[in-house]
C-alpha cells in the first residue's frame, strides 16, 4: 500500500511537515506502507516556510526598503537545487507591517520586493516562486520595477515618487539599467484574484480601500493607474491591463505580467502542487491524506485539501483528511472529493490546550494510527 501525504500547515501548532511527519508515525503505528510526505500550502502566509522545510532550502534575511520607506528585514527561501527562490511579497510590502492608522496608499511601495529579487539573483536564483497577497500598497508594482533598474522618469528626467502619487507623473520609461540575468529568470506567480489593474473591479477600487483609500479618492487613484498602464503599454507594445489577476496586490501582478520575462500568474495551490512535484507521488498512490487546522464548508471552494483531493481523484486514489476541527457544514468536502474525513482532537479541551504542538502532533499520530488500523483490518 503506498500512502502519499499532503497536509497543509495548522497555523498556531504544527507546520506542513511536522503534521505530515506525525500522520506518517501514525501509519507505520498500525501497518506496514510505503509513505511519501510533501509539503503543502497555497501560495500566502506559510508557502516558504512549507517548500524551505519540505525540499531541503535554506532561509535568507536581507534588508529591504518596507512599505513606507523604512528599512525592514525581509525573508524569504532558497530551494536545495540553489536555483528556486520563493518569497512572500508581504515580507517587503505587506500590509501586516503597518499600522492601521499609518495607512499611507499615496507613499506604499513595493520597491522592497524589487531588492529581494534582486537579492536572490545575485545569489544563483533563476526560478522564482512567489505569493503575492497581503500587500500595502496600490501603486502598480512601480517600485519593484524601480528597484530591478528600470527608469521610470518624470519630465524632469527624474525617478518618480514611490507609491500611486507618482503615477500620474510618470513621463518615459527605460530599461537600459535592469540586469542581463533577469532575462533568465522564470516567475511563477501565486495568485489567486482574478481583478483587472483598472475600473470599478481593478485594484484601487476593490482592494484600496483596505489599504487606506477614500471613497473620494477612488476615481482619480484609477486614472493614476491609467496613466501608468498607458505608458507601460507606449514602451513594452502590450497591454495587459485587463488580464486576470493585474489588480493583484494593488497592481503588482500587472507589472510582473508587463515588464518581466517567462511569467505566469496561477492559484497557489497549482503552483505549489506542481513545485513540490505531488502529481507524480499521487499516479501509483492508493490513499491521498490531506487537511488543514479546521474543515468547514469554505475548505470544499477549492482550499488547499480540495486541490491535492482534486489531484488524486485524478488517478483513483481514496483521500481521507484530517483536521483540528471540524465543523457541521464540512460534509460539502465529500461532494469535493474527500472520501472522509476525522477530527483529530480526542476529548474536550480548550483551543489553546489543543493547539499546544506537542498536543497536536500526539492527537495526528494518534487519530491517524485508529483510522488505519480500521483499513489495514479491511485489506
Amino acid at each position: 500500500m503506498k500512502v502519499v501525504i499532503a497536509i497543509d500547515s495548522f497555523k498556531g501548532s504544527m507546520s506542513s511537515m511536522e503534521a505530515g511527519y506525525a500522520a506518517r508515525e501514525g501509519i507505520l503505528r498500525a501497518c506496514d506502507a510505503e509513505i511519501a510526505v510533501k509539503p503543502l500550502a497555497d501560495g500566502g502566509e506559510g508557502t516558504t516556510e512549507a517548500l524551505v522545510e519540505g525540499l531541503g532550502g535554506e532561509y535568507v534575511t536581507v534588508e529591504v526598503t518596507g512599505p513606507l520607506g523604512e528599512k525592514t528585514n525581509a525573508r524569504y527561501g532558497i530551494l536545495g537545487d540553489k536555483r528556486t527562490a520563493v518569497m512572500e511579497m508581504a515580507e517587503a510590502a505587506g500590509i501586516i507591517l503597518i499600522k492601521r492608522e499609518s495607512l499611507d496608499p499615496l507613499r506604499a511601495t513595493t520597491y522592497g520586493v524589487g531588492e529581494m529579487i534582486l537579492d536572490a539573483v545575485k545569489r544563483g536564483c533563476r526560478e522564482f516562486i512567489i505569493g503575492i497577497g497581503g500587500s500595502a500598497t496600490s501603486e502598480g508594482g512601480v517600485g519593484m520595477l524601480q528597484a530591478l533598474g528600470y527608469d521610470i522618469l518624470d519630465k524632469d528626467g527624474n525617478p518618480v515618487r514611490h507609491g500611486i502619487q507618482g503615477l500620474d507623473c510618470i513621463d518615459s520609461v527605460s530599461g537600459a539599467n535592469v540586469p542581463e540575468e533577469l532575462k533568465e529568470c522564470r516567475f511563477r506567480i501565486a495568485c489567486d484574484v482574478k481583478n483587472p489593474l483598472c475600473g470599478e473591479n481593478g485594484a484601487v477600487y476593490v482592494y484600496g480601500p483596505q489599504k487606506g483609500v477614500k471613497e473620494e479618492e477612488k476615481q482619480v487613484f484609477d486614472e493614476k493607474m491609467k496613466h501608468f498602464a498607458d505608458k507601460t503599454q507606449a514602451y513594452t507594445g502590450k497591454d495587459c491591463r485587463m488580464a486576470e489577476g493585474a489588480g493583484a496586490a494593488g497592481g503588482l501582478g500587472f507589472a510582473f505580467l508587463s515588464y518581466l520575462p517567462n511569467v505566469e500568474l496561477k492559484p497557489g495551490i497549482d503552483i505549489v502542487l506542481r513545485a513540490v512535484g505531488l502529481e507524480e507521488e499521487v499516479k501509483d498512490a492508493d490513499i491521498v491524506i490531506t487537511g488543514e487546522g479546521r474543515l468547514d464548508f469554505q475548505t470544499a471552494m477549492g482550499k488547499v485539501p480540495v486541490g491535492v483531493a482534486r489531484l488524486a481523484k485524478q488517478y483513483g486514489a481514496k483521500v481521507l483528511a484530517f483536521a483540528g476541527g471540524v465543523t457541521k457544514d464540512a460534509g460539502e468536502c465529500n461532494e469535493a472529493g474527500i472520501d472522509a474525513f476525522f477530527p483529530i482532537v480526542r476529548g474536550v479541551t480548550t483551543l489553546d490546550e489543543a493547539m499546544v504542538p506537542e498536543n497536536a502532533k500526539e492527537n495526528m499520530e494518534l487519530s491517524v494510527e485508529q483510522v488505519f488500523r480500521a483499513v489495514a483490518a479491511f485489506l
